[in-house]
């Protein structure tokens, strides 16, 4: 009697150690930022041209904003994903020069 009792203790002990979670790696915080750059978009199709290829430009872009008036277009993504090199380069695959402005 005393190994049944025995072996259901250990059964028990070594179900509880299974089912215990390890805590859930955190994701690493979303670090938003917003960069301005300077284009040579004089025309609205070629705000429209940048407007729908987004993806172009990289990953983690969350916002856009073209500006005509003064050429500057607002790049709102999330540091983590991307860098202002790497959508200045996105900006030449649509063939659109930009700088970061000062």
């Amino acid at each position: 009697m005393k190994k049944i009792v025995m072996i259901c203790l250990v059964l028990v002990m070594s179900m509880g150690v299974a089912m215990a979670q390890k805590p859930a790696k955190k994701a690493p915080a979303k670090q938003m930022t917003t960069t301005v750059f300077v284009t040579n978009l004089d025309c609205p199709n070629c705000a429209k041209k940048v407007e729908n290829n987004v993806p172009s430009l990289g990953k983690g872009i969350k916002d856009l904003k073209i500006d005509l008036a003064t050429r500057e277009v607002s790049v709102t993504y999330d540091t983590t994903k991307n860098n202002p090199e790497t959508i200045i380069k996105g900006f030449e695959s649509l063939k659109v020069e930009a700088s970061v402005k000062k």
